[in-house]
């Protein structure tokens, strides 16, 4: 299964790889944003998409450059 997967997937142009991976990732922000209580401001909300896509919390200092 693994390699017709593989053989399915590299039979796409780089381009058509690039555009389903990007539209996955959107509808992974959307599933994220969605999930999010109403009402946290746009700094707070930028901490959670970062840390519920990476598993990683921002630099403290980031929101000050």
């Amino acid at each position: 299964m693994d390699e017709l997967q593989h053989k399915l997937w590299m039979e796409r142009t780089a381009q058509a790889r690039a555009k389903f991976v990007a539209s996955m990732f959107r509808n992974a922000m959307s599933i994220i944003l969605a999930s999010l209580p109403e009402g946290l401001s746009e700094e707070e909300i930028k901490r959670q998409l970062f840390f519920r896509t990476y598993g990683e919390h921002l630099p403290a200092d980031f929101f000050d450059r």
